[in-house]
């Protein structure tokens, strides 16, 4: 029993860190976040219910997961929320099972198909700030969170940091766009998130690998691709793909200068589409997560590949002539192994052997 709950254990293990958790010590969080990226938010409470109220659409407060198909409660109360959308910007209770109220989140999960990336190398430049006229002077802005680590150590890598439109007034808290806008059907722009990255160079710490993955992939022959998705990646965690030990860099994609494949903007680069085949391996926080490797068609035996479609006719003839001769050679030996069994039999019924008299004489003593 107990190795068999160390390899459930083990499988599971890799699928809880794979998702970005969320822990709030002050009871009432007010974050954003991007949409289609995996999250948990921390409830610890037994028995937790949640409770969901969504801007956008002003849905009345529901604790239906039938409703949210995306959402799931975990067996420790934490509410996993897969690809979350737009519309799901809004306010998350946690309520323990007396109905007490254990910790509020206000959420806006900002278009991550919007998302403004830049490269510093690049000489790209952010968004910048502009004044928004809503009843007075508001000034919409990014607010940056911190760089994260090197996404590659002992070698050239990258880092990237993540930025959230935000919203100020005049002496007041800046707050999340669409959590200030709420329903109010504004487009701009500049009312989306961005996505910054830089060159960086660190040194090798102890390595710590837990859980590789090794699989393959084939070219769709229809699309002349494949989609490779990083186990245990996040846009919210630093990630590296490599071709044949060479890395794939944002830089080298939004210089124009990648041509055989494509870091997802949607996800951080946790997927890669490839157009060539190659051994990809991805780094996650700089320890190898996965290896993918390209499928090898099996040989096709010669009777059966393609130009033999083309035969001529007398060649076809030949084959079928030896088919004949082989399958009448086997009819024979099946009427002779025949005959020969029933001859075997006959002889064992009027002639029996020497330990069969011998077993009759022991009897008659």
């Amino acid at each position: 029993m107990l190795p068999t709950l160390w390899l459930l254990l083990s499988f599971a293990a890799p699928l809880l860190r794979s998702h970005f958790s969320i822990s709030c010590p002050n009871r009432h969080c007010q974050l954003a976040l991007l949409s289609n990226n995996d999250i948990f938010l921390h409830c610890n409470a037994s028995g937790a219910q949640w409770q969901f109220f969504f801007l956008p659409v002003k849905t009345p407060w529901t604790n239906n997961p039938f409703t949210n198909s995306n959402m799931e409660t975990m067996p420790d109360g934490s509410l996993l929320i897969r690809n979350p959308l737009p519309l799901q910007t809004g306010f998350y209770n946690c309520q323990d099972k007396d109905g007490k109220k254990v910790v509020q989140y206000e959420i806006d999960f900002q278009d991550i198909e919007t998302i403004h990336i830049t490269h510093k190398d690049l000489g790209q430049e952010p968004l910048q700030n502009e004044t928004l006229s809503l009843g007075g002077k508001e000034l919409i802005f990014t607010h940056w969170e911190p760089w994260q680590g090197c996404n590659r150590c002992g070698e050239p890598g990258e880092r990237k940091r993540l930025g959230y439109c935000y919203i100020e007034e005049p002496l007041e808290t800046p707050m999340p766009c669409w959590l200030y806008l709420g329903d109010v059907n504004l487009w701009s722009s500049r009312t989306r998130p961005e996505m910054q990255v830089e060159a960086c160079h660190v040194q090798c710490t102890s390595s710590n690998v837990e859980y590789v993955t090794f699989d393959n992939f084939k070219l769709s022959e229809k699309l002349g691709s494949a989609w490779l998705t990083c186990p245990l990646g996040s846009i919210y965690r630093p990630i590296i793909w490599e071709a044949d030990n060479i890395s794939l860099t944002w830089k080298d994609q939004l210089s124009g200068q990648a041509v055989s494949t494509v870091l997802d903007t949607s996800n951080g680069g946790n997927r890669l589409q490839v157009f060539q085949p190659a051994t990809y391996k991805c780094f996650v926080q700089q320890e190898l997560s996965a290896q993918f490797t390209p499928k090898s068609d099996l040989d096709i035996p010669a009777s059966l590949s393609t130009e033999d479609f083309g035969q001529q006719p007398e060649v076809e003839e030949a084959q079928k002539g030896k088919a004949d001769s082989v399958l009448k050679g086997l009819r024979l030996m099946l009427l002779v192994g025949t005959a020969l069994g029933l001859l075997g039999v006959l002889l064992k019924l009027f002639h029996p052997s020497r330990g069969r008299k011998r077993n009759q004489v022991l009897l008659v003593k």
